[in-house]
């Protein structure tokens, strides 16, 4: 019941950028999501269908296609930055 990761070059380039404690909790937070993408802790963005999780100061925001079973990565930033 594994779903498929996909996250586009720019968000894979921010990631890189990170400090590389933060990297390694946000990698592992990323590849957890194939076997849970609501994991508990997550919230649903109001007024849009994506979800985000919390990984320290840091957020991920992804969506979810439950028919095509793909979790795709839209962002992952600062708590300050990342719903610009």
């Amino acid at each position: 019941m594994s779903y498929r990761l996909s996250i586009p070059r720019g968000v894979n380039k921010r990631m890189e950028k990170l400090p590389t404690d933060v990297y390694d909790r946000v990698d592992g937070a990323i590849l957890a999501l194939a076997d849970e993408p609501r994991p508990p802790g997550c919230k649903k963005l109001r007024g849009r269908e994506d979800w985000r999780i919390r990984v320290g100061d840091y957020r991920i925001v992804y969506g979810v296609d439950d028919e095509r079973r793909v979790v795709e990565i839209l962002n992952v930033a600062h708590r300050g930055d990342v719903y610009r």
